[in-house]
């Protein structure tokens, strides 16, 4: 177990962004063969506008990345957290904190982007994709980026985790947001996952147009706080409808507009 907490402690960036364009590039290739749904699009211009709002969120990240390590550096010299009031094996350790990052940093931070309406706002951007594919994980308003760093800092400082722990977390959170955005399509096997993790059809039904379909599934890896929360729904994806009802379908790929919904007024939100 050390040596795994070892390697993604000195886990270089070069790696880690490798891991980002391989999970990717896996998805992109079994949308090819085993889609969930035909879509009818440009799918190369449609990368191009979800990975230009990944551009802007990598910039951010970068700046976040050095407040990160500010935060990891003070909690060991405090010994700050949950985390060290307990002396559990370093492998259940893991699990709470993984349990911790996901409800607080996916779950928790992803419900309070809906039913807080200047979060929503930045939300919207993320759920105007008509034809979610892949890359709509990489899709987010830098505010609502921002937002998200913020509560999984808030997170690792609760916790008191070591870095290794949240660099794991990242690295599942990475697979898990291209996973379940992907248009593929798992058959029967994507229902009796769904009761543990959650899935490309589980994903499929919060990204539908309208409500109140687009208030359930918040979960990022663990489907059970659905479950436990009450928001969990599960049915055919194929009759769902992408996009939003509040946004103009032919603007999902128009950048410009799309930065700018948070701040106009002229799109009328929920609530």
């Amino acid at each position: 177990m050390d040596s795994l907490l070892h390697f993604f402690e000195q886990m270089p960036l070069w790696m880690r962004l490798l891991w980002v364009v391989g999970v990717l590039g896996v998805f992109w290739i079994l949308e090819g063969y085993y889609a969930l749904v035909k879509i009818n699009y440009k799918k190369w211009k449609h990368a191009g506008v979800n990975f230009a709002f990944l551009f802007f969120t990598m910039l951010i990240n970068v700046g976040f990345g050095v407040l990160t390590l500010g935060v990891f550096y003070w909690i060991e010299t405090a010994q700050f957290g949950l985390l060290y009031l307990v002396d559990w094996p370093v492998w259940a350790e893991l699990i709470l904190a993984l349990l911790a990052l996901d409800f607080i940093a996916q779950y928790g931070v992803h419900y309070l982007l809906h039913k807080v309406k200047w979060m929503w706002r930045l939300h919207i951007i993320h759920h105007s994709d008509t034809k979610v594919d892949v890359t709509t994980g990489t899709r987010h308003h830098p505010l609502d980026f921002v937002i998200r760093e913020t509560f999984a800092l808030f997170a690792v400082l609760l916790m008191g985790m070591p870095i290794a722990f949240y660099l794991i977390y990242r690295i599942l959170s990475v697979f898990f947001t291209y996973f379940t955005h992907a248009n593929i399509n798992l058959g029967k096997i994507d229902k009796y996952i769904s009761y543990v993790f959650v899935t490309p059809n589980m994903h499929k039904f919060h990204h539908h147009w309208e409500l109140p379909w687009t208030d359930t599934n918040f979960g990022n890896m663990f489907s059970f706080w659905d479950r436990i929360f009450g928001t969990f729904v599960y049915g055919d994806p194929k009759k769902v409808r992408y996009g939003l009802d509040l946004v103009d379908d032919s603007t999902d790929e128009d950048i410009l507009y799309q930065l700018k919904i948070p701040f106009n007024k002229r799109i009328q939100t929920k609530g």
